[in-house]
């Protein structure tokens, strides 16, 4: 019940996020006639042919993709949804009344990396803390739960359909720089989702474990853990290790298993959270007698 409330700085980033985004989408994607991905796009091509402000057209489309969220992802996603999605449209509509022009001296280049830095960040910290701009996020956010799919890979699927579209109303040319912003956007996702972690899980299966083990605490200062397993040709019990470093310590790590064991399989998974405060393990001093 405890993850049930509901918290107020999360509202607070929320509409924080949601200003960010609905700055850009005025600003930089309406300004110089970007498209956009998601539902947001639709909008987009919605004012393009039948001149309905996005602010307007955001929440009647919403509204279907609302009601499938709430049946996936419980009450508190269905306020947060709601309130992101209200919020993403109170601030598309004011930024349209007190416009901030932004010159980039109509550089379509730069016009696509701030598209991507002002929609990233935005909706990045909308979902870092548990709300959604409605729209195709609550699809992403579906999958991301159910099947465990970053959001921004399903939201960059997503865009490449909706901005298909947007050809009916951009040129190619214009076209490729959105295409620009929605990469820079999945990937400042990401990153904001993830935060500055960064690390890999290895698991390294090999004759000589223990050597590698010991190798590892004692050059990488790495904490080790031995993972039985059984292999299904010979039907042979082996132990396997495991341990987390971070991305630069790879290289090194690999090296360490070359050294005991030319012929070892390495296995390198990506680690996105972890309880605790770090990896580096002190190891206890051998004392002699």
């Amino acid at each position: 019940m405890h993850n049930e409330k509901i918290s107020i700085l999360d509202l607070l980033m929320i509409t924080l996020g949601c200003a960010l985004y609905g700055l850009g989408l005025v600003s930089i994607n309406i300004a110089n006639n970007l498209a956009e991905g998601g539902v947001t796009g639709i909008t987009l091509i919605l004012r393009y042919w039948l001149h309905i402000n996005p602010a307007f057209s955001t929440i009647a489309i919403n509204i279907p993709l609302i009601a499938i969220g709430y049946r996936f992802l419980g009450k508190k996603a269905l306020v947060y949804t709601i309130y992101g999605t209200l919020a993403l449209s109170f601030w598309i509509w004011f930024w349209q009344k007190v416009y901030i022009p932004i010159n980039i001296h109509h550089d379509l280049f730069i016009a696509g990396i701030l598209a991507g830095i002002f929609g990233g960040v935005g909706s990045g910290i909308v979902y870092k803390f548990g709300g959604t701009t409605g729209g195709t996020d609550v699809v992403a956010r579906i999958l991301e739960k159910q099947q465990g799919i970053q959001m921004g890979k399903t939201l960059l699927a997503l865009d490449a359909i909706v901005l298909t579209l947007s050809l009916s109303y951009l040129d190619l040319r214009q076209m490729m720089y959105t295409l620009l912003a929605s990469f820079v956007f999945s990937q400042l996702v990401n990153f904001i989702q993830d935060g500055a972690y960064a690390a890999r899980g290895v698991i390294v299966i090999s004759n000589s474990p223990e050597k590698i083990a010991d190798a590892i605490m004692d050059e990488l200062e790495r904490g080790v853990s031995y993972l039985k397993g059984e292999g299904a040709f010979l039907e042979t019990d082996f132990k396997a290790v495991y341990c987390v470093i971070s991305p630069r310590e790879l290289t090194a790590l690999k090296r360490i298993v070359e050294r005991y064991d030319p012929k070892a399989f390495i296995s390198v998974l990506d680690v996105t959270e972890a309880v605790g405060e770090g990896f580096t393990y002190d190891r206890p001093k051998k004392k002699f007698l």
